[in-house]
């Protein structure tokens, strides 16, 4: 049990962390193993990401003093909070997890000044990275400059072909 003084620290801790972040993905996780959510926890850690299981009471009590009140509602049972400046990478890896541990069920998510709920998290999680997307973007590009040097290359041929048949005919 916490005393007063250890509340206060927490909540202080949680509307500094809160308010410090841009995207907050929360999670329910009732079932899953400590070697699971020790596997989870470790791969949001490496892409600098805090997983937080939270103490719903006193958790309410510091989401109320910031811009998240809204999820106030969301933290009941046993609820974790995926605290990240990169909400697309928080959703890519709670949702993948969740693909393959059916106990951890993503509730809602915060990001631009709005709360998301699950089906919008899953629309967030699919979306390519950064990096993906200027790949695909280079690649179109390229394909469409082969093909224009392919387009090209092949007319010029058939010309060069041409020439010599015309002079045989004089």
């Amino acid at each position: 049990m916490m005393n007063k003084e250890t509340k206060k620290n927490y909540i202080d801790e949680m509307k500094k962390v809160f308010s410090s972040n841009d995207a907050v993905m929360i999670a329910h996780y009732q079932g899953l193993n400590v070697i699971q959510l020790d596997a989870l926890r470790k791969e949001l850690r490496e892409n600098g990401i805090i997983f937080k299981i939270t103490k719903n009471r006193i958790t309410k009590l510091a989401v109320k003093e910031t811009p998240l009140k809204e999820l106030e509602k969301f933290f009941t049972g046993p609820t974790a909070a995926a605290i990240s400046s990169d909400p697309f990478m928080s959703a890519r890896i709670l949702s993948k997890f969740a693909k393959t541990n059916d106990k951890l069920k993503i509730v809602a998510g915060f990001m631009e000044g709005k709360v998301i709920d699950q089906a919008e998290v899953a629309k967030i999680a699919s979306l390519p990275t950064l990096k993906e997307a200027r790949a695909n973007i280079v690649g179109v590009l390229n394909a469409s400059a082969q093909k224009l040097i392919g387009i090209l290359l092949a007319q010029s041929k058939k010309m060069a072909s041409l020439a010599p048949a015309e002079e045989n005919k004089k």
